[in-house]
């Protein structure tokens, strides 16, 4: 036998030995997440900070009228839903600037949905200026928790009409398409996990008077999963997970405005109090991205704001997750870890309290002081 021969004939002999003792496929087991404690105290909170949603029952104001020569674009009001809808409902209000032909745009505001009707008009050859009264960090939309939220405190389903549920599914589709070209930019956006834990069984529907979605598209963001004792660390009993996306504010609004400024965007520091100011702009026609500020120059009975507290913790590098507890919630974001958990309806007042940031450290302390060790 032949050299080549003889190694051919070994090989199958391995085979042939071996092939018996290849041990059966083992069951897949389920998957268990590592949940990092939470370093929580009081002397860890270094800021603390309301903000105001401008809430409307039907729903954001995304609309034309006239105003003497000038055409007025609204696009406001969209209570706690303004991030996650700022790129679709811009989209809908470019679409209403372009049937104008107008090409030299006026835009009132600068938080997160005036931003992006910005870029969008200006991806269309829109000569954009920007009136506002103040920039970011000083602004509204620099308040808020920055998750995917796209139905939190979007309306109220008791009156939102079938027109206004169509409106809102095509706006939350294009701003998550949109969201995706942004992952992966310094982190100004990502994705997250989320934890929902409770000693009560779930009841499957969402408190829009605490933030809850009162809508939900498939499709789009993964369903929440039920983890089983042994995939999470919790003590509570019902534990649910998914992944969502979030937004870190701080660098997603520095991005926004540096570039618009880039693409030729104009910044004037002017602050808009009636309509004869807005009707002395040079602009003939005026997008109004102001929220609850709209609420007094158009007479918008209908607007309404939200207070939302929260409560900056130093941040921590390996507690990346965000946790929704009954009475108190944390999402982790490049700037700090913060809590929050309550909406005022109607209330104007921006002054923190204390108490509430006290309680939801007890609460979420609870949660983690129930956490089992690995």
């Amino acid at each position: 036998m032949d050299r080549r021969h003889f190694l051919y004939a070994a090989g199958l002999g391995s085979v042939a030995m071996t092939s018996g003792c290849v041990p059966s496929a083992r069951k897949s087991q389920p998957p268990v997440f590592q949940v990092p404690r939470l370093r929580l105290s009081r002397d860890r909170i270094v800021k603390e900070t309301v903000g105001l949603r401008p809430f409307r029952a039907s729903g954001p104001r995304i609309e034309k009228e006239m105003l003497g020569n000038k055409t007025i674009v609204h696009n406001y009001g969209h209570g706690g839903s303004g991030w996650s809808l700022s790129w679709g409902t811009g989209h809908l209000a470019r679409e209403l600037v372009l049937v104008t032909g107008v090409k030299k745009v006026a835009l009132l505001g600068s938080g997160t949905v005036g931003l992006a009707t910005a870029r969008l008009l200006q991806e269309k050859g829109c000569e954009v200026t920007i009136y506002t009264k103040d920039l970011p960090p000083n602004v509204t939309s620099s308040l808020a928790t920055g998750t995917w939220s796209p139905a939190s405190r979007v309306c109220d389903p008791k009156v939102a009409t079938a027109a206004f549920r169509q409106q809102w599914e095509a706006a939350t589709r294009y701003s998550f398409r949109t969201f995706q070209f942004l992952l992966g930019m310094n982190d100004i956006a990502a994705w997250v996990d989320e934890y929902n834990v409770s000693h009560q069984p779930p009841t499957g529907q969402s408190d829009p008077s605490l933030g809850g979605e009162v809508f939900h598209l498939d499709g789009l963001v993964p369903e929440r999963q039920t983890l089983s004792r042994r995939q999470h660390p919790f003590g509570a009993p019902y534990v649910t997970w998914r992944s969502n996306m979030m937004f870190n504010i701080p660098s997603y609004l520095h991005y926004q405005l540096s570039t618009f400024m880039m693409l030729g965007g104009k910044l004037t520091i002017r602050e808009i109090k009636t309509l004869e100011d807005i009707d002395a702009l040079p602009e003939t026609c005026v997008v109004n991205c102001m929220g609850l500020g709209a609420k007094a120059i158009f007479n918008d009975e209908e607007l309404t704001p939200v207070s939302g507290q929260l409560a900056c913790l130093i941040p921590q590098s390996e507690v990346t997750y965000k946790l929704n507890v009954p009475g108190a919630n944390i999402i982790s974001r490049k700037d700090g870890i913060y809590l929050g958990g309550n909406g005022l309806v109607g209330n104007w007042d921006t002054t923190p309290k204390r108490e509430y940031t006290e309680k939801w450290v007890d609460v979420i302390q609870q949660v983690m002081n129930e956490m089992r060790h690995a």
